[in-house]
């Protein structure tokens, strides 16, 4: 039996409450929204901070501070990775405050998308020096890369950076597919993407919008893990009837995971597969290498 790993992502940076009433946008609510989220099982949480007020992504890292801290509280030994995005703000100095944040709130995972990429009405943009520059400084902060990869042209391009030694082994991959500029819901373009991954690859898959149950269905079929969450999507169903909540996505996975007899990764062993600190007051990778 091999264990699934959950990616779960609560808020993202699109979904407002007059949308659906269970997008999570305080922290209060993302932290309450994570606490449910353990107690059904998940192995890691992939947070985006909003303003309680307007419902708009915010970067400042006090932000972060307060869910992480407020998640740390009672899941410890959780993976946390937060958000590095270029679609509403690409400074440096905005997309890598997060990556200050230390002690209890030093988060063990960052977001770092491989390109430049196209959404139904945004770009997200991220051009080589950028990606560069936050990939060096996560190797000097000690926080683990969460590669997002949209299309198979990223995995080549971390290839590359592999190469200029800017991540270290086990990679963790975040493949996600369906979105409208990029690699579709599509059995062969997943294969492709998976065949592409380099050696030494943790992955986990997800699907935006009527993507998700898809690709997360397949991917437990095939053994790897799953992102989940209300970031990529709204609605249980194909016919926009049912508005989900995170409760319900995760309730749906556990059934499908345990229909085909595979468990839950804990944190404790996504922190071993990914040689990641213990938790517990120790965060980030075991053993930061800062020759960059």
């Amino acid at each position: 039996m091999k264990n699934i790993i959950v990616t779960f992502t609560p808020t993202g940076m699109l979904p407002q409450k007059n949308q659906t009433p269970y997008v999570p946008i305080s922290p209060q609510e993302i932290i309450a929204d994570v606490r449910a989220a353990c107690e059904i099982g998940i192995s890691s949480v992939h947070l985006h901070a909003r303003n309680p007020d307007s419902g708009d992504p915010v970067w400042e890292k006090e932000y972060f501070e307060e869910i992480i801290l407020g998640i740390r509280r009672f899941a410890p030994e959780l993976v946390i990775s937060v958000t590095t995005s270029g679609r509403l703000y690409n400074t440096f100095e905005k997309r890598s405050d997060v990556l200050s944040l230390s002690g209890n709130a030093k988060p063990d995972l960052a977001s770092l998308t491989l390109s430049s990429l196209n959404f139904n009405k945004t770009a997200s943009i991220n051009e080589p020096s950028m990606i560069c520059a936050l990939a060096e400084r996560m190797l000097e902060r000690g926080i683990k890369p969460e590669l997002e990869v949209f299309d198979s042209g990223m995995i080549n391009y971390a290839n590359y950076l592999i190469q200029k030694k800017l991540f270290d082994a086990p990679y963790f991959f975040s493949l996600i597919f369906g979105n409208i500029a990029c690699a579709q819901a599509n059995i062969l373009h997943i294969g492709v993407m998976i065949n592409d991954l380099p050696e030494g690859s943790v992955a986990v898959l997800g699907g935006i919008g009527r993507s998700q149950l898809p690709v997360n269905t397949l991917a437990i079929a095939m053994g790897h893990g799953v992102r989940v969450g209300l970031e990529d999507n709204i609605w249980m169903d194909d016919e926009r009837t049912v508005l989900a909540s995170n409760a319900d996505y995760l309730r749906r996975i556990r059934t499908i995971a345990d229909s085909v007899g595979r468990s839950i990764c804990t944190p404790k062993e996504l922190r071993g597969l990914l040689k990641l600190a213990p938790g517990f007051g120790q965060y980030g990778v075991r053993e930061p290498n800062i020759s960059i």
